[in-house]
């Protein structure tokens, strides 16, 4: 018998009748029989059975009770009850006590029977396909849910404040700090810095921890940004406006219950400074060359480049509008505040720019982390990407050393200790001219020894020294490999 061929059992405690009713049924199922209710349920502890036809009297317990016990352990198997007696109490019973799923009557014709059987099998085989689709279609919705719910968060995680890298004892703690607060109240915020101190990151985070995280997030600098132009950018214009007839919708309506950041808010012209303060006011906006007003429920970022209490103060900014935006201000501190961020930003910038271009480098020297942390990056986080980018470039090993650092960083002070650090100030500082020269002696010689990976014969031949007339200098002024991890050749 296939495996695949339902499984009857048929329970009746008189041989000729079960004998009878396996004869009918055998050609297309496989029949299982038992004599009484004890030995048929050993049966189904033993097999899987789709059907059971079931005497109604037996001797011990009878049909409807051992269908009873049936419909508790096996729920899914279809139960029929063959009777000779009509009796409505038995048969209530039946239906309330055991499921019973069809009567068949004494006698019954075996075409009648093999009938009841067909469709017992069928809906044995439906009730557990319709199982299996609603088990299915509840794993699909929740693992739907979860697929969502886990995009979400790794949206909210991949945009949120975990891309602000900072070591534990950051100075960038503070704002961060701030920032989260400020982040889940619907309130406006100034963020305050130098360029490329990575507001415009920050007001991303900022969205993504707020309640409108599932919303928009637009972004826009109008620092340089003609007047007319920064107004359709924000504002939009209507139909007439713009070369070519087309109406355009700006970003102030397209961030309706989302985030906008606005950067280069000091760069602002009066007009739009009072569009601003209409928008953040009276949540409403008018297109260019419009004239109706057109409602946004926006929240805005804005991102200054100076200190706008001095531009309130001088009379370049509406004091209204810095109050109405100023309500959470956050100063965001330059790369040279924060020196002990720079290994962990430079190895991440490392590691995205080498999987952008293909190119697998596996960390940093010692010196060369050295030497960027002392540099005051004036450009900061920028500066600090494109440096870290060719650097990638012009790598030839996995690691990159200090000789692939441009010259005026290696040019930089060692540490704030250092007797580098006074050649800043060696034009316009006091002292003879012996003294002064000495110290810019002093940079030339670090930065050319570490271009040269402190080979002294390539370094003595490019200052055009002898090998004696070199050491001579590094012994005067106590110049030695930082590293110590290589012995160089000795002159």
């Amino acid at each position: 018998m296939a495996a695949s061929t339902p499984a009857i059992l048929l329970v009746d405690d008189e041989p000729h009748s079960a004998l009878a009713m396996k004869m009918a049924l055998e050609d297309e199922f496989e029949i299982l029989t038992a004599p009484s209710a004890e030995e048929a349920i050993a049966v189904l502890e033993d097999q899987w059975v789709q059907v059971i036809f079931c005497d109604q009297r037996m001797p011990g317990r009878s049909g409807v009770e051992f269908l009873t016990e049936v419909r508790e352990r096996w729920p899914e198997t279809v139960r029929i009850v063959i009777t000779g007696y009509t009796d409505s109490n038995s048969m209530v019973a039946a239906i309330n006590e055991a499921g019973v799923h069809q009567f068949i009557a004494k006698p019954w014709h075996p075409e009648q029977l093999l009938a009841a059987a067909r469709n017992a099998a069928k809906m044995f085989a439906l009730a557990r396909e319709n199982e299996r689709l609603s088990l299915e279609m509840r794993f699909l919705n929740t693992t739907t849910e979860t697929r969502v719910e886990k995009r979400r968060r790794a949206l909210r995680e991949g945009m949120g404040f975990e891309t602000i890298l900072r070591s534990p004892n950051s100075a960038m703690n503070m704002a961060v700090k701030l920032a989260r607060q400020y982040a889940t109240f619907d309130v406006p915020v100034l963020l305050t810095g130098e360029p490329g101190t990575g507001k415009g990151q920050m007001a991303r985070a900022m969205h993504y921890g707020s309640l409108r995280s599932d919303k928009p997030f637009y972004e826009l600098s109008i620092a340089g940004m003609p007047e007319e132009l920064a107004m359709i950018e924000l504002f939009g214009a209507k139909r007439g406006v713009l070369p070519g007839g087309m109406a355009r919708i700006g970003l102030a309506q397209k961030a309706d219950r989302g985030t906008l950041y606005l950067a280069g808010l000091e760069a602002a012209s009066p007009a739009l400074q009072l569009a601003l303060l209409r928008m953040l006011a009276e949540g409403t906006i008018t297109p260019v060359g419009g004239q109706e007003s057109v409602s946004t429920n926006l929240r805005l970022i804005a991102g200054a480049a100076c200190d706008l209490r001095s531009a309130v103060a001088e009379g370049r900014f509406r004091a209204d509008l810095y109050y109405a935006i100023a309500l959470g201000e956050i100063a965001l501190l330059p790369l040279r505040a924060r020196r002990g961020d720079v290994a962990m930003l430079a190895q991440a910038i490392l590691s995205d720019a080498a999987g952008v271009h293909g190119k697998p480098i596996l960390g940093f020297e010692a010196a060369a982390l050295e030497f960027l942390e002392n540099y005051d990056w004036p450009g900061n986080l920028r500066e600090l990407t494109n440096e870290v980018t060719r650097m990638l470039i012009f790598a030839q090993e996995n690691v990159l050393g200090a000789e692939l650092i441009s010259r005026h960083i290696l040019q930089a002070a060692p540490s704030d200790e250092g007797a580098d650090r006074a050649a800043e100030e060696v034009m316009t500082a006091e002292g003879s001219l012996k003294d002064r020269i000495e110290l810019i002696e002093m940079r030339i010689l670090r930065e050319t020894l570490t271009r040269q990976r402190w080979n002294k014969s390539r370094a003595a031949a490019e200052l055009g020294l002898s090998r004696v007339g070199l050491r001579a200098k590094l012994d005067r002024y106590g110049i030695t490999d930082p590293s110590a991890a290589n012995e160089e050749e000795e002159i």
